[in-house]
């Protein structure tokens, strides 16, 4: 049976599964099928994985994924599997690779693993059950982490890049050559009213800000000077967060970093470069 095909079958009887099974643990996200170990280093160069960062994989099967980042890469991870044979012939790699320090793996389930310490998440998953991780991929992962999805992408999320390759031991894999690398960055929050402190020669008063975010999508306006302004090419990517706003027939850029209750950065326009900052209005 190819790929696509067993996927049916699965995400069938997961649409026919009763809605309390994922509170049962562990949950069978699919089948085993392994990313071609032609682009694991592919997929761990799309998101810059290097010596700083923690790689978890969710689904890890035989392990490649953590091992190449730990053995190549010289980062440190862990991977989750409910394969009990898998996850011990994983385990067994990293000590004979003289990586154990650096790469382990458990029997978990990927519902239920505590996923806040990964820089760089990985999963190659069918497409219902990496739908189903959204909400915890939101609420759990700091902004700014690197998610890398195999093939199937996060409904509503806008990838950071993509990358799209033709693999023959793909076909022996999967049934097909085609293969997808979606690279996602987790968004920091910033919806709702802020109250921003400009350079004084565009606002002497503090300016509400009113952000709407559709998780990577942001919009909105700013209140100057009893005037709605409406913010241009409003761009989010992790805790990185730019727009643009025409005041006095000038356009001014705007750069921010989100921490928490906070962002502050510089505002650039008219041959001049300031400090601006803005805190949530409660």
């Amino acid at each position: 049976m190819n790929l696509h095909a067993l996927l049916v079958a699965t995400l069938s009887l997961a649409l026919c599964a009763p809605a309390h099974a994922a509170d049962k643990a562990p949950v069978n996200a699919g089948p085993y099928v392994p990313s071609p170990s032609s682009v694991v280093a592919d997929m761990l160069t799309l998101a810059e994985v290097g010596p700083k960062d923690f790689v978890i994989d969710l689904g890890s099967g035989d392990g490649r994924i953590v091992l190449t980042a730990a053995k190549v890469f010289g980062a440190r991870g862990f991977g989750v599997d409910i394969n009990e044979k898998l996850v011990q012939e994983a385990n067994q790699a990293a000590k004979a690779q003289g990586i154990a320090d650096r790469a382990s793996f458990s029997i978990q389930d990927l519902f239920k693993t505590d996923i806040r310490k990964a820089t760089v998440l990985t999963m190659y998953l069918l497409p219902h059950t990496v739908n189903m991780l959204k909400d915890k991929l939101l609420t759990e992962l700091n902004p700014g982490t690197r998610i890398l999805s195999h093939d199937y992408s996060l409904a509503g999320w806008i990838p950071e890049k993509h990358m799209q390759m033709d693999l023959e031991d793909k076909v022996a894999i999967s049934g097909v050559s085609t293969t997808l690398i979606y690279l996602y960055v987790v968004p920091a929050t910033v919806a709702g009213a802020w109250s921003a402190k400009l350079p004084e020669k565009l606002s002497k008063a503090p300016v509400r800000l009113n952000l709407k975010q559709q998780i990577t999508r942001v919009s909105g306006s700013a209140r100057v000077a009893g005037n709605e302004v409406l913010l241009e090419d409003a761009k989010l990517k992790g805790e990185h967060f730019t727009f643009k706003l025409a005041l006095g027939g000038k356009t001014y850029n705007f750069t921010g970093a989100v921490k928490g209750q906070s962002i502050e950065g510089s505002v650039e326009g008219g041959g001049a470069k300031a400090a601006w900052s803005a805190a949530p209005i409660k």
